[in-house]
């Protein structure tokens, strides 16, 4: 170790050791009083008994093992004895005398001196000589060489001294200190605040002096507390309440099928069970929401609930509701089924609506004009009735201000638009077909002889092929039994051929060529479909064997064999 790392430790012992003995330094001659380890007057060599003197407390004398005690005197004179050198107590005195004169304020810690450092070279800076009167075992000042950089303790903004080791705690700023909150009452005994503390000036210990108290409490603070702490108790007491009731109690409810006026409740398409009971709640029909899902939920056919209007009395107790409402023939709406004729449909918007048998139909022949129809439909001086086949199969929703003329136009409109959005008046001559009109004809004739979706393309091609000129087999007619019964207001399988073929009507496929006059029925969106989209598998016939299944042939002798079997099962079901 060089003389600059030097620190407190033992003197060289082995004569071998380049600091043993006086052997000086080159970078400085061996002044008269200096120690022999090359002049640097940084080395000291402290003794024990000088460190347990300063600190008592942090190096204790053990026990069990008793030391003679020296003087400082006397122990000085041993070490220079032991090392060859003559005594220079009154240097040592003279030394420490100094450093008392220059050290007034050396910093006291739990009672005793504690040695920073930071004095040593306050001293060497006002000694003129270092080496005068110094003590050649105590620590001398430390003098800079050139290009060394300065004493950063010895300036005006030389760094604070080291921490003791014993206080070496990181401390909070007593201004940052949060001050603790009383436990008794926030007023003292004499109304005071109890901020105030027993000090002059109100203030606390701990507190910044600088600093503004905290409010003074007062009686309207601890009102508001008292009252916050209430609300806050009694309102989660009264949802507590809340929830216990609606999650145990039972639900309130009516009994009975109600009382008073019918009231027309309209339940909106999506309607969940919830919002449905809501707004019979509303209507004052059922007494909770929750009675009527729980009825629901019990009953069968609770989930089918469809939307519309529904005719219900007063008070009505949840079950009872539930069941009405699960009832088709209940609900206050008018369904149009695919392939339905209009006549049916003039019955059922007549007791729908309370009207006399025929009322709707008396408006629909006078009022067919007004109601809406395209301008390419209604023009065959042929038509049974101009309406055919525009009133568009769908739901309806019947309310009190319902009429006859305002369900057939809301029909009408949605025909039209349908028509328009397949674009049916571009693809009727791409079909060999004279006008849109022919189209939903075609369409009604695909509705009412197929047994289900799947036959709708190949009855389409059944029509397209017999109204081609080359049809030699049928002669261009259809032979649609569908179109006899149309005539006859009928649903007859069972009808003479001969009477059929015999008929005149402008509407009958048996005797007259091509299509009839207008449409048969209201074909629905698959069948429209169909009608634009033909199978195009050449077939030609069709007979249903079981009333259920179709089945479609190219030729007319297979077409014949199927014929007579179904006559024969005919015949067998009738007891012939």
């Amino acid at each position: 170790m060089t003389e600059y790392g030097r620190g407190r430790g033992s003197e060289p012992w082995h004569p071998e050791d380049p600091l043993y003995g006086d052997q000086g330094w080159t970078a400085h001659q061996t002044q008269q009083g200096q120690p022999p380890y090359g002049g640097d007057p940084q080395q000291q060599y402290p003794q024990e008994p000088q460190y347990q003197q300063q600190y008592p407390a942090q190096y204790p004398q053990q026990p069990q093992q008793p030391q003679p005690q020296y003087t400082e005197q006397q122990q000085y004179q041993q070490y220079a004895g032991q090392q060859g050198y003559a005594p220079q107590q009154p240097q040592v005195q003279q030394q420490a005398h100094a450093q008392q004169q220059v050290h007034p304020q050396q910093p006291v810690y739990d009672g005793q001196l504690w040695d920073t450092g930071q004095g040593q070279y306050m001293a060497a800076a006002v000694q003129a000589d270092p080496y005068v009167a110094a003590d050649p075992y105590a620590q001398q000042t430390v003098v800079g060489y050139p290009g060394e950089a300065p004493d950063p303790y010895s300036t005006p903004e030389a760094y604070p001294p080291p921490t003791p080791p014993d206080r070496r705690h990181l401390e909070p700023d007593p201004a940052d200190l949060v001050e603790e909150e009383p436990e008794a009452s926030l007023l003292s005994d004499d109304g005071r605040d109890s901020d105030d503390g027993d000090e002059p000036g109100g203030r606390r210990p701990g507190r910044s002096k600088g600093g503004k108290g905290k409010k003074k409490r007062s009686g309207a603070a601890c009102l508001i507390a008292s009252l916050v702490i209430v609300s806050v108790v009694g309102g989660g007491g009264y949802y507590g309440y809340t929830y216990l009731k609606d999650r145990f109690a039972t639900a309130e409810d009516f009994t009975g099928e109600g009382v008073g006026e019918t009231v027309d409740v309209e339940i909106p398409k999506d309607s969940s069970l919830a919002t449905m009971g809501n707004i019979l709640k509303k209507h004052g029909i059922v007494a909770s929401v929750e009675a009527f899902t729980t009825a629901a939920g019990i009953n069968p056919k609770g989930k089918t609930i469809q939307p519309g209007v529904y005719p219900l009395k007063k008070k009505m107790s949840a079950a009872a509701a539930v069941t009405l409402m699960t009832d088709p023939s209940k609900l206050m709406v008018i369904t149009v089924p695919e392939g339905k004729r209009n006549t049916e449909v003039y019955k059922a918007i007549d007791k729908r609506l309370g009207k006399p048998e025929g009322t709707t139909e008396e408006i629909a022949k006078r009022e067919g004009k007004n109601l809406g129809l395209p301008a390419w439909a209604g023009n065959n001086k042929n038509l049974m009735d101009p309406l055919e086949g525009f009133l568009f199969p769908a739901r309806y929703d019947v309310s009190k201000d319902s009429t006859p003329e305002s369900l057939l136009k809301q029909m009408v409109k949605n025909a039209t638009d349908k028509y328009s959005e397949l674009g049916i008046e571009g693809k009727a001559k791409e079909l060999g077909l004279e006008n849109p009109l022919q189209v939903v004809t075609v369409a009604s004739l695909v509705n009412a002889e197929g047994k289900n979706h799947e036959d709708f393309r190949k009855m389409a091609e059944v029509v397209y092929n017999r109204m081609k000129k080359t049809n030699d087999v049928t002669n261009q007619r259809i032979e649609f039994d569908s179109t006899y019964n149309y005539i006859k207001g009928t649903s007859d399988l069972n009808f003479s051929m001969k009477e059929a073929r015999a008929l005149d009507h402008p509407y009958n496929t048996h005797f007259i060529r091509g299509l009839p006059a207008g449409p048969i029925g209201n074909p629905g969106a698959e069948a429209l479909t169909a009608t634009l989209n033909p199978d195009h598998g050449g077939w030609m016939f069709f007979v249903s064997v079981d009333g259920k299944t179709t089945t479609f042939t190219q030729t007319y002798e297979e077409h014949q064999r199927l014929a007579d079997e179904f006559q024969e099962r005919q015949k067998q079901k009738n007891g012939g």
